[in-house]
């Protein structure tokens, strides 16, 4: 069969908005045709870009914390207990609240003292899959993640030796520990791997996009079936919103103008890490406003709103980031695609808390 430029151009145009090969025509040579061998059954384009968006089957575990239901429950406990801060008002699901996508409404989170911090606080929804964690990529796994905001004096502002005596002291936790970690002493090692435990099961459900991609046409409206061909073409979403979660855990200036120099503090010599923050995964986004990591964008049309104008267009921008002139039509149909990855998660029950 021959496979001739245009069809060359077109896989190339589908392998771009996928974010699968951003030089798919660097081996195309105008006028030139070639034989390819194609499989006997071939994939339909757009099936194989909604292939691309399958949700997996089993949430990944690390080998060094394996998920046991010993570490789930006490994780849970620990992720709700308000004594894990250092004033005692504060627990994680403070800024990770389920109500909120297990974010927590607000531009930016709040910390010690009641004081505002300075980036909004991110979901931790589907960070099973994540490789690095925070805004800035600080943290190289939940385990990490899991320990830094307690230890934060801007944050929870509990130093670990003092939580570590403080879960001690409450009898309640000791049958907690010894069933999760039997016959070892409470550690910051064993809360940690507890935390990152529970978090690691706050895992999407089913959504409409699911149910589409599945083959129910029926699941979403027209209109968010054209807001998903944009999303992966025209608007160039998926270049960074790739996979099932939409996301590539990559880091990347964005254009937001802002002081806020991201992963350039921990890069500093790197121009294209100045401003950068780590893609958010979409699963969720309607719940999850406002969005970026200074929250600046109070809903889905702001944000999609501001791709297409292109960003302030400083040198450490990414180069993905262009005017993409879409039409309003354009817009209201890639949001309409967003609402689509919007499940009906589960609730997360605040369990009783030791005494």
């Amino acid at each position: 069969m021959q496979f001739s430029l245009t069809s060359a151009f077109a896989a190339a145009i589908f392998m771009l908005g996928t974010g699968v090969a951003e030089h798919a025509l660097a081996t195309a040579t105008v006028g030139q045709t070639r034989h390819v061998e194609l499989p006997a059954q071939q994939v339909n384009a757009k099936d194989h870009t909604k292939e691309a968006f399958l949700r997996p089957d089993n949430i990944p575990f690390p080998p060094t914390n394996p998920y046991t239901a010993e570490k789930f429950i006490l994780g849970q406990i620990l992720f709700h207990d308000t004594r894990l801060s250092g004033s005692g008002a504060q627990a994680c699901a403070s800024c990770h609240n389920a109500g909120f996508g297990f974010g927590d409404g607000r531009n930016k989170g709040i910390g010690a003292a009641m004081k505002p911090l300075e980036r909004n606080s991110p979901s931790i929804i589907n960070a099973a899959w994540g490789d690095l964690f925070m805004w800035d990529g600080a943290a190289r796994s939940l385990e990490e993640q899991a320990l830094k905001p307690i230890q934060s004096d801007k944050e929870m502002n509990e130093p670990i030796d003092g939580l570590i005596r403080t879960l001690t002291a409450i009898e309640g936790y000791r049958p907690l520990f010894e069933a999760a970690f039997p016959h070892q002493p409470i550690t910051p090692a064993a809360v940690a791997a507890c935390l990152a435990t529970y978090e690691r099961t706050v895992v999407s459900e089913q959504a409409p996009f699911d149910l589409w991609i599945e083959g129910d046409d029926s699941a979403i409206s027209a209109s968010a079936k054209i807001g998903f061909a944009l999303f992966t073409t025209k608007a160039r979403c998926a270049l960074c919103h790739s996979g099932w979660r939409f996301t590539d855990d990559g880091f990347h200036d964005i254009g937001l103008p802002d002081d806020d120099i991201g992963r350039g503090k921990l890069f500093p010599r790197v121009k294209k890490m100045q401003h950068a923050f780590k893609t958010p995964g979409l699963r969720e986004a309607a719940r999850g406003g406002p969005y970026m990591h200074d929250g600046s964008l109070g809903t889905l049309e702001d944000v999609v709103a501001h791709y297409n104008s292109g960003g302030a267009g400083r040198a450490s921008q990414s180069e993905l980031v262009t005017p993409l002139h879409l039409s309003d039509q354009e817009q209201s149909d890639i949001v309409a695609f967003l609402r689509t990855l919007t499940s009906p998660v589960a609730p997360d029950l605040v369990p009783e808390l030791p005494r």
